[in-house]
C-alpha cells in the first residue's frame, strides 16, 4: 500500500522538472542551502521595488504567471545558463511570488527522494493583526518523524524587514495558518474571517479562505496552482456561501488537516468535479481563461 511519504516523493504534473532535471542533480540536500539557492534565482515581484530597489517592466512582472517548474527552470536558465547554485543579482532573478519559492523547493526535494509538498494558507508574520495570503513548503523529516513547514521566500533582507520571531526553516503552525485551520477557526467563531486575505488588494473574508482551501486540496493532490487561479466552486467576493457548500468545505478542511492516514480520502474527495483542477482555469491576475500547459 502506498504511504503518504511514498506519494509525496513523487512529482505531480507541476513539479516535474522534465528535460531540465539536470539542473537539480548536483544541488545540496540540506534545507538551509536549498532555500538560499532558490532565493538566489527567484525574486518576489511585489517586494522587489520595496526591498531590492528593482522596478520591473510589465513583461517581467507577468513572468510570475509561469506554472510548471520545468518552465520556471527554462526561464531562469534562458537569462543565465550558470548552475542554480550560482546566485544571480536581483535583476537577473526570475520575478515570481511566494508560490514559486514553495513549489520549487518541493520539486527539488522530490527529485532528491524527500517527501515534500507546497501548502496554501496565510502568514501571520507580515502585517500585525492580519493573516496574509501565502504559500510555504512542507517536507517530511525522517529523523524527527514529522512534517516541517519551510518559508523558502524569506531571505536575510526580508527577514530583516519582517522580523519573524521564529526559525523560517521550521515555521510554527500558529504563524503559518493552513487554509483548513483558517476555515475551521472562522467557522467556529474563534477568528475573524476579515483578518484573512491580502491587505494590499483590500480583499479578505470567508470567500478568500474557501478559495485557498481548494488550492491547498489541489496541492495535496500534487496539483499546485497559482494563487490567483480560479476554478470549480471557489466563491467570488460577492457570493454568499450556501450551507451545502459550507458543509463540503468543512469536510475538505477536515481532510487537509487529518494527517497521513487520511490520504486515500483526500485523494477521493479531490475527484469531485467542483474541486478538481480542470483543463481550463480562470487566471484572475490576467483576467482570462487559460488552458493548462502541463508536463506529462
Amino acid at each position: 500500500m502506498e504511504t503518504a511519504q511514498d506519494y509525496y516523493r513523487g512529482h505531480g504534473r507541476m513539479t516535474a522538472p522534465g528535460a531540465n532535471a539536470a539542473a537539480f542533480k548536483n544541488l545540496p540536500h540540506d534545507i538551509a542551502s536549498l532555500t538560499q539557492i532558490i532565493q538566489g534565482v527567484l525574486i518576489h515581484r511585489d517586494i522587489a521595488p520595496w526591498l531590492y530597489s528593482l522596478k520591473l517592466p510589465p513583461e517581467r512582472y507577468d513572468i510570475a504567471n509561469i506554472r510548471p517548474v520545468a518552465a520556471m527552470l527554462s526561464e531562469i536558465q534562458s537569462r543565465d545558463a550558470r548552475p542554480l547554485g550560482d546566485a544571480r543579482e536581483p535583476a537577473g532573478r526570475m520575478p515570481c511570488v511566494c508560490w514559486h519559492f514553495s513549489t520549487m523547493l518541493a520539486a527539488i526535494l522530490r527529485e532528491h527522494d524527500v517527501p515534500a509538498r507546497a501548502r496554501c494558507g496565510f502568514g501571520a508574520y507580515f502585517n500585525p493583526g492580519r493573516c496574509e495570503d501565502h504559500w510555504v513548503a512542507e517536507y517530511w523529516n525522517a529523523e524527527q518523524k514529522r512534517w516541517i513547514l519551510v518559508d523558502a521566500q524569506l531571505d536575510s533582507i526580508q527577514r530583516g524587514a519582517f522580523k519573524p520571531d521564529f526559525d523560517t526553516l521550521d515555521v510554527p503552525r500558529d504563524r503559518f495558518i493552513l487554509a483548513g485551520d483558517a476555515w475551521q477557526m472562522c467557522r467556529a467563531g474563534k477568528a475573524d474571517p476579515n483578518r484573512f486575505g491580502l491587505s494590499f488588494l483590500k480583499e479578505q473574508g470567508m470567500w478568500w479562505i474557501a478559495g485557498n482551501l481548494i488550492r491547498d486540496l489541489a496541492a495535496l493532490n500534487r496539483m499546485e496552482m497559482l494563487p490567483w487561479d480560479v476554478w470549480g466552486m471557489m466563491p467570488r467576493p460577492t457570493d454568499q456561501i450556501s450551507d451545502e457548500n459550507a458543509r463540503l468545505f468543512d469536510r475538505v478542511a477536515e481532510l487537509t488537516l487529518a494527517g497521513d492516514a487520511a490520504l486515500p480520502e483526500l485523494r477521493a474527495i479531490y475527484e469531485d468535479a467542483r474541486l478538481r483542477v480542470p483543463q481550463v482555469v480562470f487566471n484572475a491576475s490576467r483576467q482570462r481563461d487559460e488552458t493548462l500547459e502541463l508536463n506529462s
